[in-house]
């Protein structure tokens, strides 16, 4: 029996495009397969290719834009290919003639990809392209400003698999205890009456009728949203994720936290802070307990299924139920990591380093140009504030007598202000780019 749906044929938001650089290639993980997002001056779009270059396998994302021919290029021999990954230029080529023959058979497989939403979308099947063109990309109906919605978007790496990830969403009844302080409070957890409205290959959509009405559809294999309803004014938040399949114990989070009011403090508050101040600690959150969770149930699965290995006799669990049962029924309970030459989750052991697991520069700062730009500035201010502090000092050494008492005062004064700005640069808001840990038991 093979699985019903296809997770390749399908399209991915893999970045956010303010997060990606004109002129400089990112490489990226998609299914397994290792690819290279790249845009210089002269092309309109976002290109996505293999990592490969194909003279001598060299990695294309440690390439550079060619500042001529706007190209990509290798930077092992020089090897260019444009937009359509086309080769267009052999350095080592003994005459032109040897390039234009063979510009098909030397080129790099190119995946379709779309700008949509103010996201980078990408169909995980380079041989398809034509599929592509056809289906339609799994696009919020909350992301829309002519409904008068306003959003903000993060991305970040996470040491948990795709179906990990799906679980965990589709379960709101852990977030008073895995998010307490953060987005509930474990004091005032309550049942939660989770109904089953559709269930297809395509779509599962789910209701929970309580102080708020929340929606929560999952369209297969990435998109999984709550649109969440109160007042009497038709307010409504969004929680927009997009799940990336990378590796086996490895996915990707592209979220889009979108609202239709509370405009002025949308315009206000940098994202930057959103994402150190908020989203990366709801994350963090259960990080830790998802990664562990994780090879539990994949070391129980080796002798029994899903069902005897987890206990879920509330309506809270429906539709983790419901997503087990999809992933069962369509996908034969597994991702097709086979195909791209990865054993499923053979070998993976729990890390109980919590650096690691919660690595927020690695998972998140580097590819945030947000964050990026706050963690250049706070270095920038690290070094004002040191300056101020031995200016201060010295000018107030050689001051007159007569200047030193008013102006020695204010001097010293401000210096050890600025001696405390730096110690709080350095010591709480640099490490939020870096590395917070979260321990459950010191949450009061």
């Amino acid at each position: 029996m093979s699985s019903e749906f296809n997770f390749f044929q399908n399209w991915y938001p893999i970045f956010p495009l303010e997060d990606l650089e004109i002129n400089k290639p990112q490489s990226f993980t998609l299914l397994g397969q290792r690819l290279v997002i790249w845009k210089g001056e002269k092309q309109k779009k976002f290109q996505v290719f293999l990592d490969l270059c194909p003279h001598r396998l060299a990695p294309l994302s440690e390439g550079r834009i060619d500042e001529e021919t706007g190209n990509l290029m290798c930077s092992y021999h020089g090897w260019q290919f444009n937009e359509k990954g086309i080769c267009t230029c052999i350095p080592q080529a003994e005459n032109q003639e040897l390039v234009v023959k063979n510009q098909h058979n030397f080129a790099v497989k190119v995946f379709p990809t779309r700008e949509e939403n103010d996201l980078l979308w990408v169909w995980a099947d380079a041989n398809t392209p034509d599929l592509a063109e056809k289906k339609p990309l799994p696009l919020s109906p909350q992301i829309d400003k002519e409904r008068g919605f306003v959003w903000s978007s993060m991305v970040r790496d996470l040491e948990y698999d795709w179906q990990t990830f799906i679980e965990n969403v589709a379960d709101p009844s852990h977030v008073p205890f895995a998010h307490h302080g953060l987005q509930g409070n474990r004091k005032q957890a309550q049942p939660i009456a989770i109904e089953i409205v559709k269930s297809s290959v395509n779509l599962i959509e789910a209701k929970v009728s309580r102080l708020f009405t929340t929606t929560i559809t999952f369209e297969p294999p990435s998109r999984l949203e709550y649109a969440i309803g109160f007042g009497d004014k038709g307010q409504q938040l969004g929680l927009i994720t997009y799940c990336i399949p990378i590796e086996p114990g490895k996915c990707r989070i592209v979220a889009q936290f979108a609202r239709n009011f509370a405009y002025s403090l949308h315009k206000i508050t940098p994202r930057w802070w959103e994402h150190i101040k908020t989203r990366n600690a709801v994350l963090d959150g259960d990080m830790i307990l998802l990664h562990q969770q994780e090879r539990f149930l994949q070391q129980k699965l080796a002798g029994e299924n899903w069902k005897n290995s987890y206990k879920m006799p509330t309506k809270a669990d429906r539709l983790v139920i419901e997503f087990r049962r999809w992933f069962d029924i369509y996908c034969e309970g597994k991702l097709p990591w086979e195909k791209v030459g990865f054993s499923n989750f053979e070998n993976l052991k729990i890390s109980d380093n919590r650096q690691q697991i919660l690595d927020r520069y690695s998972q998140h700062t580097k590819y945030c140009k947000s964050c990026r730009n706050a963690l250049k500035t706070n270095y920038i201010l690290q070094i004002v504030s040191i300056i101020y502090f031995i200016l201060s000092l010295s000018i107030t050494a050689i001051l007159p007598d007569t200047y030193r008492i008013s102006w020695g005062i204010y001097l010293i004064i401000t210096g050890l202000i600025s001696v405390g700005f730096f110690s709080w640069l350095k010591f709480w808001f640099e490490p939020q780019f870096y590395f917070v840990d979260y321990i459950h038991a010191d949450r009061k």
